[in-house]
């Protein structure tokens, strides 16, 4: 039996914050293409990224979706 890994939306808030450093939500969100309101969502573990802003995410912090969403 195969178990599929689940997403920690406080884990993955967690990491989101910690790549983000110094940088504002506001300046994450125009990246990424988002409102800051939902970067600060993602980080506060309240919201999941959907599958494409996964990706938008992964890309802008050179990181894997593994990584960022399933560790």
């Amino acid at each position: 039996m195969k178990m599929e890994k689940q997403l920690d939306a406080r884990a993955i808030g967690d990491r989101l914050r910690q790549l983000r450093g110094d940088r504002t939500q506001a300046a994450v969100a125009e990246a990424v293409g988002v409102t800051d309101m939902a970067i600060s969502q993602y980080e506060a573990g309240t919201r999941i990224p959907s599958d494409e802003m996964k990706i938008r995410l992964a890309k802008y912090y050179e990181a894997s979706i593994e990584q960022l969403f399933y560790t």
